[in-house]
């Protein structure tokens, strides 16, 4: 998968302070907060930083976590983890595998069929309906 690098000053430009804080500084947004928590639409997340397709909304439920949760992601290669020890915890860190952008954390205690729970901080995603409109999100890819 090809790479996206880019500056921090070309990050900052690109991104809103709250989405930089996110995916560039490893931030959480607070729970119960973000705009697809409650998202039942039909449709595709795409990463808000580089719109890689990252998760399927049929992979979506409702884990009570106040945070978007999926039991995997749309593509293995997508979302890339690592072991992030951080505020005295031991948790997986998932982050997009294009633009290296943070994404929120991968639990093991999902339902059928993964076991898998990723929750995800939602302003690190950008949500596109499968008949193609955004439902009210920003329809168009970040400038570069």
């Amino acid at each position: 998968m090809e790479q996206l690098n880019l500056s921090e000053s070309e990050w900052r430009k690109r991104l809103t302070p709250e989405q930089y804080h996110v995916l560039r500084e490893a931030g959480t947004e607070r729970p119960f907060a973000g705009r697809y928590n409650d998202n039942k639409a039909d449709g595709i997340y795409r990463c808000a930083a580089c719109q890689l397709d990252l998760f399927d909304s049929v992979d979506k439920y409702d884990s009570g976590s106040g945070w978007p949760s999926f039991t995997q992601p749309i593509a293995e290669d997508h979302v890339v983890e690592h072991a992030d020890n951080s505020h005295g915890m031991r948790r997986v860190e998932a982050r997009c595998a294009r633009c290296d952008g943070h994404l929120g954390h991968v639990f093991p205690d999902g339902p059928p069929p993964t076991g898998l729970r990723y929750c995800m901080n939602s302003v690190s995603l950008d949500f596109r309906s499968r008949g193609g409109n955004a439902n009210g999100v920003n329809a168009e890819p970040p400038s570069a």
